[in-house]
C-alpha cells in the first residue's frame, strides 16, 4: 500500500496566471462518468474523466464548474465489488491519481480520486494576474516570523496575497468550503452508480469525510479516516474563546510535533546508526543549542529552516536517518541536502481553510498565539500558527460552511486511524473525534508520523477488512509499526 502524506493546513494555492472559467448551465443531474484516456504525462494505468457540478448548491441551476477525476480500475473486472473514493488531504492537494491502495483493494475496487474544486485540473482558483503578484507569496511560503521586523514584513506580504486573490479569483472564491467539496463528492458517488459511499481520506481528507457523514449519514457505506482532524477544533473550536485563537493553533499539532521530536531523540540516543547521537550528551539540549545559536545569529541556515525541515521529517519515521544527518550538520551551521517530503510542494487550500474555519480578525492574535504555542512546542507552535494567517485578511466567505452537528448517527461505524505522535493531526484530537462523531471507532498506531496506512501490516489489514467487508478491529486495538525508525528501507 502507498499513501500520500500531506500537510493539514497548507497556505494558498499558487496557480497559473489566468482567470477562472465558469461553465454554462447544464443539467443538474449526473448522467454517469465518461471515462477515457488521461492527458499526456499522467501516471500509467489510470483512466480520466470530468464531471460538472454546481458552483453553488444553493443555486443548483446556476453556473457550473468542472471536477477532474482519475480511476485506477479494479484488476479483477469479473468480480469487482464497487468503487472506492479517496482524498489525499491538504486541503489543496490534487487527488485524482490516488496512490492509496492495497493489492486486495486494487483487485476488487475501482479506486477513484479527484482534484477538489479550486485545485489542479478541476476548475481552479487563480489568485495572480502577473508574475510580479506572486512575489509576496514566494517570500512567505514555508516561513514564519520570529522578530518584530519579520512580523511586519510577513503580515504585509500575506495581506497582499489575500488581496490578489480578492482581485483575481472571481466567484469560485466564495464557494470553496468543505461542505461544497462534500456535495461534489456525493455527485461523484451518484454518477458512479454507487448507492453508498466507500471512502478513504487522509488528514484533511478526514475532515471531508466527517462533513460528508453529517450531511449524508444515510449514504455512508464505509468511511476510513486516517490521521484524524477534530472537526470541532477545525471549524469553530470547543469554547467561545476559541474564536480568538487561529484555527491552526486550535488543532494542537505542535504538541505532538514536540512529542514526536522527543521520541526521535530518545530513539537516536539508543541507536548507533543515528548520526546525531553523541554518548553522554542530552540530545534535546544539543538540539536546543542549534536553535539558540540560529535565533541569535542566523546565517545561510536559519532557525525557521531547522524547524521546517525537522517538522516535515517527523511526518514519517522513515525520515529518521536523513533528519539525524541534517541536525548533525546544523550543529556546525553547515546546510545539508534537503529532506525530501511531499510537504515541500503542498501549497494549496487557503481558500478552503478560511471558508471552513472561525479565526480572529485581528492579525496581532497570530503573534500572541504563536508565542504561547511555542511554550509547548518550541518553533513548532509558530510554524503551525502562521499557516492560517491569510484568514485574517481573506476577502471571501462561504455561506454553505458546515459548523455542526457532528454527531449524526451512521449505520456503519466509521473507522478512524491515528498514530500516537502525529505532528499534523494530534492523537488527542483523534480520541476526541471518536467521541464527537455519531458512530466511530479508533485504531491506534504506536508510532510517530503522519498517517497510519502503509506503515503497519496490522493497520493495512484492518483497512482492508473494513473497506471490503465492513469488519472493524476490536475496540482499543493498538498496532505496532513494521520497522524501527533507523532500519534500512
Amino acid at each position: 500500500m502507498t499513501t500520500i502524506r500531506v500537510r493539514t493546513a497548507a497556505l494558498i494555492t499558487l496557480t497559473a496566471l489566468a482567470t477562472v472559467t465558469i461553465a454554462p448551465v447544464v443539467s443538474a443531474t449526473p448522467k454517469g462518468i465518461d471515462w477515457g484516456p488521461c492527458p499526456a504525462g499522467s501516471p500509467p494505468g489510470y483512466d480520466c474523466a470530468e464531471l460538472q457540478v454546481p458552483l453553488s448548491y444553493q443555486d443548483p441551476g446556476g453556473p457550473r464548474i468542472t471536477i477532474a477525476l482519475g480511476r485506477l480500475p479494479a484488476t479483477d473486472r469479473k468480480h469487482k465489488r464497487g468503487t472506492l473514493f479517496t482524498n489525499p488531504g491538504g486541503p489543496g492537494n490534487p487527488g485524482r491519481f490516488s496512490e492509496f491502495q492495497t493489492e486486495s483493494l486494487h483487485r476488487q475496487f475501482d479506486i477513484v480520486g479527484f482534484d477538489p474544486r479550486g485545485v489542479g485540473a478541476s476548475t481552479p482558483v487563480r489568485c495572480f494576474a502577473s508574475e510580479a503578484e506572486t512575489e509576496p507569496l514566494k517570500r512567505v511560503l514555508g516561513q514564519f516570523p520570529i522578530t518584530v521586523e519579520q512580523e511586519t514584513r510577513h503580515l504585509a506580504d500575506v495581506r497582499e496575497v489575500a488581496a490578489s486573490c480578492g482581485r483575481n479569483a472571481g466567484p469560485l472564491l466564495g464557494h470553496l468550503s468543505t461542505t461544497n467539496v462534500a456535495r461534489d463528492l456525493d455527485k461523484l458517488r451518484q454518477a458512479a452508480g454507487e448507492p453508498h459511499l466507500r471512502y478513504y481520506g487522509l488528514s484533511y481528507g478526514t475532515y471531508l469525510g466527517e462533513v460528508y457523514a453529517n450531511l449524508f449519514p444515510q449514504r455512508v457505506g464505509a468511511l476510513a479516516l486516517d490521521a484524524v482532524d477534530d472537526p470541532v477544533a477545525w471549524s469553530t473550536g470547543h469554547r467561545p474563546d476559541d474564536a480568538n485563537v487561529p484555527f491552526s493553533t486550535r488543532l494542537g499539532g505542535f504538541r505532538d510535533a514536540d512529542r514526536a521530536l522527543q521520541a526521535f531523540l530518545d530513539t537516536c540516543a539508543a541507536d548507533v546508526r543515528c548520526a546525531f547521537r553523541e554518548p553522554g550528551t542530552d540530545l534535546r539540549a544539543k538540539y536546543d543549542g542549534i536553535l539558540d545559536r540560529l535565533e541569535a545569529t542566523p546565517g545561510a541556515l536559519t532557525y525557521q529552516e531547522v524547524i521546517r525541515r525537522t517538522h516535515n521529517a517527523l511526518t514519517d519515521e522513515a525520515n529518521s536517518p536523513a533528519l539525524a544527518e541534517f541536525l548533525q550538520a546544523a550543529t556546525k551551521s553547515v546546510t545539508s541536502k534537503a529532506i525530501v517530503t511531499p510537504f515541500d510542494s503542498a501549497l494549496g487550500g487557503g481558500g478552503t481553510i478560511c471558508a471552513d474555519t472561525t479565526n480572529p480578525r485581528d492579525p496581532a492574535a497570530w503573534a500572541k498565539a504563536a508565542r504561547e504555542a511555542d511554550r509547548e512546542g518550541r518553533g513548532f507552535g509558530s510554524y503551525d500558527t502562521y499557516l492560517s494567517l491569510p484568514c485574517a485578511f481573506w476577502p471571501a466567505s462561504d455561506p454553505a460552511r458546515h459548523t455542526g452537528p457532528w454527531n449524526r448517527p451512521t449505520a456503519p461505524i466509521l473507522l478512524l486511524a491515528n498514530g500516537k505522535g502525529d505532528p499534523e493531526t494530534p492523537y488527542a484530537g483523534a480520541k476526541r473525534t471518536e467521541r464527537i462523531l455519531g458512530n466511530a471507532r479508533l485504531l491506534t498506531l504506536d508510532a510517530w508520523g503522519h498517517g497510519a496506512a502503509n506503515r503497519s501490516k496490522c493497520v493495512d489489514a484492518a483497512l482492508d477488512a473494513y473497506l471490503t467487508y465492513g469488519r472493524l478491529p476490536a475496540r482499543g486495538t493498538v498496532c505496532a509499526p513494521d520497522q524501527k525508525p533507523f532500519d534500512p528501507r
